[in-house]
């Protein structure tokens, strides 16, 4: 099959500042934020660490190992990178404790990982994967291919553009593989070419497929100038609830979009998925046919598809220099990924981008 991975800039016509990313661990920082805090009471032991050049998963184990506890019993929100210094927070299913062993566990778990343990604190509950708002990101862009005062004005105009639209929720490119290879694998997988006995790699190869479908729906319908309003027939979601609602009046939900109240959502194609209707149903069958599969194909691989978020708004957007190089924060909700945010300020090939394994599922 043939791929079309080449995604449009929402910043076309404005410079880029070239460079390279995660040229350290403190050069990619990222930082949970947590959809409730603990409340200090309970029988799972929510632990906050910080890590670098470790995957969620060898923390995982390494938690697990501490306490003498089955893989299973510990968990997280969502998966960070490994080539990144990371904060998250992991839970422990531990049972009755007393004192003394809430002040001896941040020694325990140093004894087995080589992280940072932030605070320790029990929850009534399990910390389950989803069960955050999003990350925070303040990411080094070393080596910029403009210096100093170039630098920064090219910098603060993709801001200010960035700040003021949005941009279009892409899948980063670490999800869909070096030149689209994990898309490819899992087309193969879908076309019953191959078999696969590793549950998770074939989850996570499926789920590429999703994921460049998704991507070509927002390119498409950013290609066709329809990215800055809303469709008749959209799914649309409510910035601050949530909810989602079908748009039956094009033009009474428009201000609603400019004003970052809504957003259309994008097809995760399944048979579960919610369908848009009119105008905006008819684009979204017009990718899956583009794409030569169809919703009985999916369903037969049990990809039973949903909605997601199609617009990122970021309001807290900043730029700053450290010596040469260019430093960029936001916030960006759950399942976002950050090169989508970092490509508009470099404008360097989408593959440069994915110098790390996929580890931003939620």
């Amino acid at each position: 099959m043939e791929l079309d991975l080449k995604l449009p800039y929402s910043t076309e016509g404005l410079p880029g500042i070239g460079g390279q990313l995660r040229a350290a661990p403190e050069a990619f920082v990222v930082e949970e934020i947590p959809l409730y805090e603990a409340s200090g009471v309970g029988q799972h032991l929510y632990v906050n660490i910080t890590k670098e050049e470790q995957t969620t998963r060898e923390v995982q184990r390494g938690l697990a190992e501490a306490f003498d506890l089955p893989y299973n019993a510990v968990s997280f929100a969502g998966m960070k990178d490994k080539f990144a210094r990371t904060t998250q927070t992991f839970s422990l299913l531990v049972g009755h404790v007393d004192d003394g062993f809430l002040r001896a566990a941040p020694e325990r778990i140093s004894e087995k990982s080589p992280v940072t343990v932030n605070w320790v604190r029990l929850h009534r509950n399990k910390l389950k994967k989803g069960h955050l708002l999003g990350n925070r990101f303040a990411i080094t862009v070393t080596g910029p291919s403009v210096q100093g005062e170039e630098a920064m004005t090219r910098a603060e105009a993709v801001a200010a553009q960035l700040r003021d639209r949005g941009l279009p929720n892409f899948y980063g490119p670490q999800r869909l593989g070096q030149n689209g290879a994990n898309v490819r694998r899992g087309w193969e997988l879908l076309q019953g070419g191959k078999r696969m006995s590793n549950r998770w790699l074939r989850g996570l190869l499926l789920a590429s497929v999703q994921s460049y479908l998704c991507n070509r729906y927002l390119a498409v319908r950013q290609q066709q100038g329809r990215f800055a309003e809303m469709m008749t027939g959209d799914i649309a979601k409510k910035h601050d609830t949530g909810g989602l609602f079908v748009v039956a009046d094009r033009e009474a939900e428009q201000s609603r979009y400019e004003r970052k109240e809504i957003s259309f959502t994008t097809p995760i194609y399944g048979p579960k998925m919610w369908d848009a209707e009119a105008e905006s149903g008819e684009l979204e069958r017009e990718v899956l046919a583009e794409s030569g599969l169809d919703i009985d194909s999916l369903a037969k691989a049990k990809m039973m598809g949903t909605r997601r978020l199609g617009r990122i708004l970021l309001d807290d957007l900043s730029v700053g220099q450290n010596g040469t190089d260019i430093v960029v924060q936001f916030s960006l909700p759950k399942g976002a990924f950050a090169t989508t945010v970092l490509r508009e300020f470099m404008k360097v090939p989408d593959d440069l981008l994915a110098q790390a394994p996929d580890e931003n599922g939620a």
